[in-house]
C-alpha cells in the first residue's frame, strides 16, 4: 500500500455569505438559478479573466494527485444510475487524476480522456479519503466539493488546509460553507485581494 504523504486541501469558491451553490441547480445552471449558467457563472468567472489565471487553475489541478467529490457536483442525475452521464466537463475533464465521487448507488469506474477516472463510492467519506490517499501516493488529495462534502471532511477533522476564493456578491439561499460543522480553529497563511475575488488560505489546525 502506498504511504500518504501529501496534504488534505480543499478549495472553494463562495459568495460573500459563503455560498458554494444557490437555489435551483440544473444541468444548464449547476451553481443555481442566481449563479448564472455554465462554469462561467458568477462565483467562477474569476478564473478565466485572464490567461494567467486560466493557467495557474490549471497548474493547481496538476499538483493534486486525487479527487473527492460529492455526487452532486459530479452531476444532476439523482437516485439510481439510469442516465450514463459522465460529469459537467465533457471527454476530457481537467483532473487528469483518479476522482472519487461520493454516492449511494454503486457504478463501475468511469475512466475518460487525459488520465481521468471517475470512481463511485457508496461506504462514505473515509473510505473515499483512503483510496484518493493511496491513488496519490506522495502528492496532495482535494476534497473537490461541493460545500456538504467538505463541511463533512471538515466536521471530521480530516482537512488540512482551506482556501476560499471570495466572491463579492451574495446568494440569498443555497449551499453554504460551514453548516452544521462544529467550531473550528483557523490559522490564516496567505490573504490575496483582486478586484473580482479574494483568495483566503487557512490551516485547519487540529
Amino acid at each position: 500500500m502506498t504511504t500518504h504523504k501529501g496534504r488534505v486541501v480543499s478549495d472553494l469558491s463562495v459568495s460573500a455569505y459563503g455560498y458554494s451553490a444557490g437555489t435551483g441547480q440544473s444541468e444548464q445552471r449547476p451553481f443555481g438559478d442566481d449563479a448564472g449558467d455554465g462554469w462561467g457563472n458568477r462565483l467562477h468567472s474569476w478564473m478565466f479573466e485572464t490567461p494567467e489565471l486560466r493557467q495557474a487553475e490549471l497548474d493547481r489541478l496538476a499538483s493534486v494527485g486525487a479527487f473527492v467529490m460529492g455526487r452532486n457536483m459530479f452531476g444532476p442525475v439523482r437516485g439510481p444510475w439510469d442516465r450514463r452521464w459522465k460529469g459537467w466537463w465533457g471527454d476530457d475533464p481537467p483532473y487528469h487524476a483518479p476522482v472519487f465521487v461520493l454516492t449511494h448507488h454503486a457504478r463501475d469506474p468511469q475512466p475518460m480522456e487525459g488520465g481521468t477516472t471517475f470512481h463511485f463510492v457508496t461506504d462514505g467519506i473515509g473510505s473515499a479519503l483512503r483510496q484518493a490517499r493511496e491513488a496519490a501516493g506522495d502528492r496532495d488529495v482535494s476534497i473537490h466539493g461541493g460545500a456538504t462534502t467538505v463541511d463533512q471532511y471538515l466536521a471530521a477533522g480530516l482537512i488540512d488546509v482551506l482556501r476560499l476564493h471570495i466572491v463579492p456578491f451574495t446568494l440569498g439561499a443555497g449551499t453554504r460553507l460551514f453548516d452544521g460543522v462544529p467550531p473550528l480553529d483557523l490559522e490564516q497563511v496567505e490573504s490575496r485581494a483582486a478586484d473580482s475575488v479574494t483568495h483566503v488560505t487557512y490551516r485547519v489546525l487540529r
